[in-house]
């Protein structure tokens, strides 16, 4: 084992000892990342000064700071800035573009001592279930290479799963820190909305959802991430209780391979003694994709007049959101902006009853990684959307939530479990997934 297969957390205190050296750590990660990334494409720009970060931090340990993540090197989704850095959202638009400074949550980062390897390819403007490009062409899942990671926080994920790092940050606007995970057998965490200061960055298309996410193998780490960037504590729970719910109230199809597993997962929590029951949540007929208009709307905003100058520069799916924006009226727009609140609405009383609510992560595993999406699941033709049903309420919800790894299909492809709490129990969630993850590591 090398310093790069230990956790985030093993590894800053094996650098804290004295074990191994910033610089060492600097090395082998550059070298794993030159072996690692070319079959995956997730990393689409290296930090030149990565060894400069090494040296850093042994000048800072050695002047008696206390660093959690020393020597701990971090990839960054490529909507988050990071000063000097190229950082493109994905988009051959902002091919040339260096960020000024850092966003809070790197600035964060870097005060605890971690190294900042460099940018993880993303869909983009992160717009896209999948995550590939024009700009940066197909990101591919460590699992199977004919598959993709999901999106848009695919190469952050991709990279952790490859184990070119052991944390990543990506950005979620509709479970883009959760499915992925799911179909790579890693852990994500959406937070709370706003807990973690979201710039300075480029203007969001749906402003109000979107949050900045960690990604790691296990939640020991996620944990550690979290007391970094948002200064949030694990609280650990006397008792536990999870409302669960095979469909999350959307009546939408899963894979018979989800459905099996999501069961024996919540048979495995009942015999382990956690107080398990069913949620019953009501939409009141509102579907997961009644609320694009607003992205689409808020793409046709901010890109809509370069589209129609420029169109070939655009992700041909990116271009046909936009222009569908572009068509959108005020009261079609308002009619979406309806259906968010009543989907923030109807999840946070169903959080006040229950408490913490556990659904599959996504309804199906990976698909191949040439498409945006699955053609079919479970057997019947899929939407666009239909892989990401159970994830986006909770960013109109503003609550936080999380996917845990929970076994794998009859395949071997992974499989995730989403745990819901209410807003500001982001502690009492990382409490209950601690509890709950070595219940999952024996599920196939």
């Amino acid at each position: 084992m090398t310093a790069l297969d230990l956790t985030a957390r093993d590894l800053a205190a094996a650098v804290r000892r004295g074990e191994v050296t910033p610089g060492a750590v600097a090395s082998e990660t550059l070298a794993r990342a030159a072996e690692r990334n070319p079959a995956i494409n997730a990393i689409c720009h290296i930090n030149p000064e990565l060894e400069a970060e090494a040296e850093r931090v042994t000048q800072r340990l050695a002047a008696g700071e206390d660093l959690p993540l020393a020597g701990v090197p971090v990839l960054i989704k490529d909507n988050i800035w990071v000063k000097g850095l190229r950082v493109s959202q994905g988009s051959r638009l902002f091919a040339d573009h260096i960020a000024p400074e850092d966003a809070e949550s790197v600035r964060r980062l870097r005060n605890a001592g971690a190294m900042i390897l460099g940018i993880a390819t993303c869909s983009e403007f992160a717009c896209k279930g999948a995550t590939n490009s024009p700009h940066h062409g197909i990101t591919r899942n460590p699992v199977d290479l004919t598959l993709g990671p999901g999106g848009s926080s695919g190469g952050s994920v991709a990279a952790v799963a490859a184990g070119i790092v052991p944390l990543a940050l990506g950005t979620d606007a509709g479970g883009s820190s959760r499915r992925p995970p799911a179909h790579t057998g890693l852990c994500g965490m959406k937070p709370t909305y706003d807990l973690i200061p979201y710039g300075p960055s480029f203007p969001e298309p749906v402003w109000g959802i979107s949050v900045i996410c960690p990604i790691a193998r296990d939640m020991g780490d996620i944990a550690l991430a979290m007391k970094v960037v948002a200064g949030v504590r694990a609280e650990t729970p006397a008792t536990l209780h999870i409302a669960a719910s095979p469909d999350f109230g959307t009546g939408q199809v899963v894979e018979p391979d989800v459905a099996q597993n999501f069961s024996t997962v919540i048979e495995a929590f009942a015999k382990a003694g956690i107080t398990v029951r069913s949620a019953e949540i009501d939409w009141g007929g509102i579907m997961g994709h009644d609320i694009l208009p607003l992205q689409f709307a808020g793409l046709a905003q901010a890109y809509g007049d370069v589209w129609r100058d420029t169109p070939e520069i655009f992700d041909p799916m990116i271009g046909k959101q936009i222009e569908t924006g572009l068509s959108l009226s005020g009261v079609d727009v308002a009619r979406a902006h309806q259906t968010s609140y009543k989907m923030r609405t109807v999840l946070r009383a169903a959080l006040d009853r229950y408490g913490i609510i556990a659904t599959p992560t996504t309804p199906c595993p990976a698909w191949p990684a040439d498409l945006s999406a699955p053609e079919t699941i479970a057997g019947q033709p899929a939407g666009p959307r239909d892989h990401a049903a159970f994830t986006p309420q909770v960013n109109h919800a503003g609550v936080p939530a999380l996917s845990l790894p929970c076994g794998t299909t009859r395949n071997g492809l992974p499989l995730g479990l989403q745990l819901i709490a209410p807003a500001g129990q982001d502690g009492a969630l990382i409490g209950a997934a601690l509890a709950v993850e070595p219940l999952l590591k024996d599920i196939a």
